[in-house]
């Protein structure tokens, strides 16, 4: 069993080290994960959690994919050293550096380092070296900041994750071309019809936007939403309400 800790940002890696803590007094057979990027980690909260789980001997996983950029940030401005991986070395930790890519070895160096962690009541860091192929998001265009002969390097055949994949499980027999082919129209149909049908149901009522941190609504929230309904009022034509379920 695992606890899994996947923060938005660094301020929820010191949580994974806390809940590692937390097995590891209670006798636990668990482990917490914390999964970040390389930007994540030149934030103060990924030391500050590696110092607390390695002090504490914290049965904790830290995951960090090193994807080559903080939105725009290459790594090559992040840091002046080699990568991540070392941090760990500093702070006392077993650490793994892994080809992020290949897919087994993701899964051998995880499960070393769950057995290591558990066994010897020690906090484990991996780095996982990968590049990401997208945008950060979608108010992020990657093409002002790296040109498409540095993408299309690494979304190559045998270079990307998936292709490295499909060429292993066609060498073992265990797929090939049409088995891909019929299963990707498969999936498609099925992700189409989910979305035909998920449009047909009315969206979460408005007030959802507002009740998904505190247990009760304190009173900036409760200005903020009748805020929000005042403006829906006043601008009817823009806001079909039947879309929505009633709060």
């Amino acid at each position: 069993l695992q606890q899994h800790a996947e923060p938005p940002s660094p301020r929820g890696i010191p949580h994974a080290a806390g809940a590692g803590y937390a097995f590891k007094i209670e006798g636990q057979n668990r482990v917490a994960v914390a999964y970040f990027g390389d930007g994540a980690a030149s934030e103060g909260d990924f030391a500050v959690a590696l110092n607390f789980a390695a002090t504490l001997g914290s049965q904790t996983i830290f995951v960090c994919r090193n994807n080559g950029y903080a939105i725009s940030t290459p790594v090559s401005e992040q840091y002046a050293g080699d990568g991540i991986a070392v941090r760990g070395l500093a702070y006392g930790l077993p650490t793994l550096r892994v080809d992020g890519n290949d897919l087994i070895s993701v899964y051998n160096a995880t499960k070393a380092a769950r057995e290591l962690c558990v066994r010897e009541q020690r906090p484990v860091l991996m780095e996982l070296m990968t590049y990401r192929v997208g945008h950060h998001s979608t108010s992020d265009d990657a093409s002002r900041y790296r040109s498409v002969d540095e993408v299309s390097t690494w979304t190559e055949d045998g270079v990307s994750p998936l292709g490295r994949m499909f060429r292993m499980l066609r060498a073992k027999g265990l797929w090939d071309e049409g088995v891909e082919k019929q299963f990707r129209a498969a999936v498609r149909a099925e992700v189409i019809n989910a979305l035909k049908a998920a449009e047909k149901k009315q969206k979460g009522p408005l007030r959802d936007i507002f009740t998904d941190v505190y247990d009760e609504l304190n009173w900036a929230q409760q200005e903020q939403y009748q805020e929000l309904l005042d403006h829906v009022k006043r601008h009817p034509k823009a806001y079909d309400l039947s879309k929505y379920r009633p709060s």
